[in-house]
């Protein structure tokens, strides 16, 4: 895939960092995108391999701020090839713990992200794909969604209904870009050993968090890395339309 240049949203650490580390040693050149931490974006983008990365930075909430950075994402790089939606917004209000303001404030800022951001994004690199003179066959769009969207997110419901619509869409772009030559997929962790879930695998409840499991703990980045990498690959357009449960056999469906 020498030659091929992605996207990745929320790559200054965790899932995006291990993707966009992934995709680089697969010969890919990447921008690596962050919401305002451009130091901890750049070190990420200063350790892969190959030469031509770039940093952009944004709020997904912002529609105007999206265009921008994808806009300079597109010029950094001399075009995208790949996407991969993996930036988001957790933000845990257990509805019978949260103040209305609090409840609805929190829903505004993880569908804004998480779904807006997300759809945002997307529209912004497929206008690229459609129009750029090589045309759009061979692009990818891989989104980042969430084992809570099926099995529930009790502490982070906006979370939870966020991911399933970041499902839905994914399934949805796969029918409607399919005809331009762009597949679309997702992939579904469960927990996953990063920074953000660290405190919660250290502490009293890391037992059974990694107990869900039946292998007895949690994804690592690089695996998730992994599937990302195999469905932003040529062999992977069959693979369009699919929701690619990462989660250990945490959670059966």
């Amino acid at each position: 895939m020498s030659g091929k240049r992605a996207l990745v949203t929320g790559g200054s650490r965790g899932i995006g960092a291990a993707v966009a580390a992934r995709l680089a040693a697969d010969g890919f050149t990447v921008a690596v995108h962050c919401g305002s931490d451009v130091a901890a974006a750049r070190a990420v983008a200063a350790g892969l391999p190959g030469e031509g990365h770039v940093v952009v930075s944004g709020d997904l909430a912002d529609p105007a701020r999206v265009e921008r950075f994808v806009a300079e994402a597109i010029a950094g790089l001399g075009g995208v090839d790949v996407l991969v939606n993996n930036a988001a917004a957790h933000g845990g209000r257990p509805i019978d713990a949260t103040s209305y303001e609090e409840w609805h404030e929190g829903w505004r800022r993880v569908i804004d992200v998480n779904v807006h951001g997300t759809a945002n994004v997307t529209w912004c690199v497929v206008d690229h794909l459609r129009t750029r003179p090589e045309g759009a066959e061979g692009a990818r769009i891989i989104n980042i969604g969430s084992r809570g969207a099926y099995r529930g997110e009790p502490v982070a419901v906006a979370y939870g209904a966020s991911k399933a619509a970041v499902h839905a869409m994914t399934q949805s772009l796969a029918v409607a870009l399919a005809p331009h030559g762009i597949g679309v997929a997702a992939v579904a962790p469960g927990f996953v050993r990063t920074d953000m879930a660290e405190a919660l695998l250290s502490g009293p409840a890391g037992d059974g968090v990694r107990a869900q499991s039946p292998f007895g703990r949690v994804a690592e980045p690089e695996e998730v890395a992994a599937a990302v990498a195999w469905l932003a690959s040529p062999d992977a357009l069959w693979a369009s339309g699919a929701v690619i449960d990462l989660n250990g056999a945490s959670y059966l469906r």
